[in-house]
């Protein structure tokens, strides 16, 4: 499923930048106030489309477990700080009794060696999807937030080890799933102001780098689902895993869907609104 906390705001990445580049105490423990915010909240509140919540795929007791060993490698000190009076009081008298009379503030360390800071963060994934994994007799493991794509470097960075897999779509057929979705703009202008920006910073982020020989495989959903089976060998093995026949396939039908969802013109002008964009992803 979407873990997400590894590259969204307030996870393990923007940690690792305010803990070292962008270090001062209070970015500091914004950052860290933020992860526990998304470890002991978001994440296990939110469920996938299967009903299921991250810390029940891994194992409760290893989630929690994970979470409780981070806090003391990431934190100096810990200190109440004289809370301000609110409401109708003065700064020395509580408005009610209720009215908190301090808050817990915190100290995070500073790491000099970032690479020190990563391998903390690497064992708390280690521990979670490691541990699910070995649980169920397998080998490696997948996590699958969309954005990851945006965030290679620093996944490289996390799990040097990692093999990132970018599945693309038609940039068509992706503006057209997305108006089904309701996270995403409901309109074509407002899917194309969503999703114009992500296509340009992709793309201009690979044609800087130099990907060969680097842990990256790039294949098109259309031709995993044209022969899935066979798609499917040939990309286990370029991962370095036995091929098995997985739950979940890749089904013509379900991309095709989307073929006939835009009349002509509509179809126009969303590719020409994209422009470079769709043959810069390897389609006509």
């Amino acid at each position: 499923m979407e873990t997400r906390f590894l590259i969204d705001p307030g996870g393990l990445r923007d940690l690792a930048d305010a803990l070292t580049d962008r270090y001062d105490p209070t970015v500091g423990e914004d950052a860290l106030h933020r992860l526990s915010d998304f470890l002991t909240v978001r994440v296990p509140g939110r469920r996938d489309d299967r009903g299921k919540t991250v810390p029940e795929l891994v194992g409760e007791r290893r989630y929690r477990d994970a979470v409780q060993q981070l806090w003391p490698q990431l934190i100096a000190y810990t200190y109440d700080e004289p809370a301000p009076a609110e409401g109708f009081g003065n700064a020395d008298r509580p408005a009610g009794p209720f009215e908190p009379l301090s808050r817990r503030r915190v100290l995070p360390r500073y790491f000099s060696d970032r690479g020190e800071l990563l391998g903390i963060l690497r064992g708390l994934i280690d521990t979670m999807f490691g541990g699910a994994a070995a649980d169920a007799g397998k080998p490696t493991w997948c996590e699958k937030t969309p954005f990851n794509l945006l965030c290679m470097e620093f996944l490289w960075e996390l799990v040097p080890e990692a093999t990132i897999v970018h599945i693309k779509r038609h940039p068509v057929s992706v503006l057209a799933s997305h108006l089904a979705q309701p996270w995403a703009p409901p309109t074509v202008d407002g899917a194309l102001a969503y999703l114009k920006p992500v296509y340009h910073r992709w793309l201009t982020w690979k044609n800087t780098v130099d990907l060969t020989g680097r842990r990256y495989i790039e294949v098109k959903a259309e031709d995993l689902a044209a022969d899935w089976p066979g798609q499917r060998r040939a990309l286990f093995e370029r991962l370095d895993v036995d091929d098995f026949a997985t739950p979940s396939t890749f089904q013509s039908h379900k991309l095709t869907n989307r073929n006939d969802q835009f009349d002509d013109e509509t179809r126009e002008f969303i590719e020409e609104a994209l422009g470079k964009v769709i043959p810069a992803m390897g389609y006509e």
